[in-house]
């Protein structure tokens, strides 16, 4: 199917199919096409070449994923591009296939492109349009986990964290080859291209969503950290409850092990107050390694009562 817009001076080919014969007569016209159509038979990824020999007929062609689950590697769709002044090819694309409900005023968009080049950005303008909808909806999940932590921090929501910081690692790997072809555009076509006014507010757009992929992931790394802090402290109360029960429990342990002995001669057997002498010396040595060890600060929080919505309380 064939779109002409802006009087007829270009033109953009799309084909809804992934359909690597739709660029037959380009492939005919280009040696270096037909190598690239080739490597597409065992690798259905992105790729991007850049072909400046001839003055006036600059072009780039490859291939984009733009859309990728977050639990399936294999559940991704793919399309396939070539771009020159005059023309833009696709094939395995619609704008149907980013739920957009501006297909018309993309249209008119593009009608006002000066050159095909501008077109294909409008293009990839709606795709990172549809990564930034779908950025705002990981966004209210992930204000949600940040009150989580603080409210009932638990290993499910650490394994939360994970998952949405592996989220956030999708988003970003699918903004990067926009950004190359942003990048070849420029290399390819020079300032005929950047100085366009749709180029330019397609460039915003990448940039915004750029921006939000790394505030988000500086959100999630500082929640990464916070965890780490509250498992080092919550384990460090630990150790030192341990080692405060251990301690407490010395007296006790001693004076048992001492009772536990089987000696021919034990003249404490013949004491009238041998088991209350021993309770109140138990007592009273375990009340001193308390008091010993207040003192040198090592009882900490221990014995304090835990609080909700606190981190370490």
């Amino acid at each position: 199917m064939k779109h002409s817009f802006n009087g007829d001076s270009w033109v953009w080919q799309k084909h809804r199919e992934d359909r690597l014969d739709a660029f037959q007569e380009v492939m005919q016209e280009r040696p270096s096409f037909e190598k690239w159509l080739e490597e597409l038979e065992d690798d259905y990824g992105n790729s991007l070449v850049i072909d400046t020999r001839a003055e006036g007929k600059e072009h780039l062609f490859g291939s984009l994923v733009y859309q990728q689950d977050i639990d399936s590697r294999e559940d991704k769709k793919a399309f396939h591009f070539y771009v020159e002044k005059d023309c833009f090819i696709t094939a395995g694309i619609d704008l149907e296939d980013l739920r957009s409900n501006y297909s018309d005023a993309v249209y008119d968009q593009m009608d006002r492109a000066d050159n095909a080049i501008e077109g294909f950005f409008i293009l990839l303008g709606e795709i990172v349009g549809y990564y930034l909808s779908r950025i705002d909806i990981f966004e209210e999940s992930l204000t949600d986990l940040i009150w989580k932590i603080k409210e009932q921090n638990n290993v499910q929501i650490l394994e939360k964290i994970a998952e949405s910081r592996h989220e956030i690692l999708i988003w970003k790997n699918l903004m990067i080859p926009i950004i190359e072809l942003k990048i070849a555009a420029e290399e390819a076509f020079g300032e005929s291209i950047a100085e366009k006014k749709e180029f330019k507010r397609v460039c915003k757009r990448i940039e915004r969503g750029r921006t939000l992929i790394r505030e988000y992931q500086q959100e999630i790394d500082t929640m990464i950290n916070l965890e780490e802090v509250v498992s080092s402290h919550r384990g460090n109360e630990i150790m030192k409850t341990l080692t405060v029960i251990t301690i407490l429990f010395t007296p006790v342990a001693a004076l048992g092990a001492l009772w536990g002995m089987n000696f021919e001669v034990m003249p404490e057997l013949k004491w009238r107050y041998g088991y209350p002498a021993s309770i109140v010396l138990i007592i009273l040595s375990t009340v001193a390694l308390y008091i010993y060890l207040w003192r040198k600060g090592w009882t900490g929080d221990v014995l304090k009562t835990k609080k909700k919505n606190t981190f370490f309380q």
